[in-house]
């Protein structure tokens, strides 16, 4: 389980940017791209009040076996009424999510990562977010001797 620290400026910022470009966000690696889908679920938990002094989790499976019931938008504010609550200017929170195929993506419109190895759960998040389309990238990329892993190539994904 990885530990994840978001200002409240930069929470403002993401609402902000949700706002002015229809919602267009990029997340620059997997683990900004969990990251970032986390505080949709987190801000679903504090709508449905199921925090109730719990530190701010999300489980691995949890968007699976929950209902998406908010926007977007009223899930974020809801981070932005607890830190303002909470007197907090920083949110640290947790998230073990792991994003499969039929995973809806709340907030990113797009990331930038590197190639990784089949089978990773990295791939099925890949998969998760371009459809069928990542055999495609991929047999590209293996065609033409892209370099895969930590220092390999990368790629914009944009939906």
């Amino acid at each position: 389980m990885k530990l994840f620290q978001l200002t409240k400026s930069n929470l403002r910022k993401i609402i902000e940017e949700l706002l002015q470009s229809a919602g267009k966000i990029i997340a620059v690696g997997t683990t900004s791209v969990r990251s970032l889908e986390s505080l949709y679920w987190l801000g679903l938990k504090l709508e449905n009040e199921t925090l109730k002094g719990q530190p701010l989790v999300v489980s691995q499976w949890e968007p699976y076996e929950n209902e998406a019931t908010i926007g977007l938008k009223k899930a974020l504010q809801n981070l932005v009424d607890f830190m303002d609550n909470n007197k907090k200017v920083e949110l640290q929170f947790s998230t073990q999510i792991i994003i499969v195929p039929g995973y809806k993506f709340k907030l990113i419109t797009g990331m930038i990562t590197n190639f990784h190895q089949p089978q990773s759960t990295l791939l099925l998040l890949i998969s998760a977010f371009l459809g069928n389309d990542w055999e495609k990238v991929y047999d590209f990329a293996l065609a033409n001797d892209f370099r895969f892993l930590s220092y390999g190539d990368s790629n914009l994904y944009l939906k």
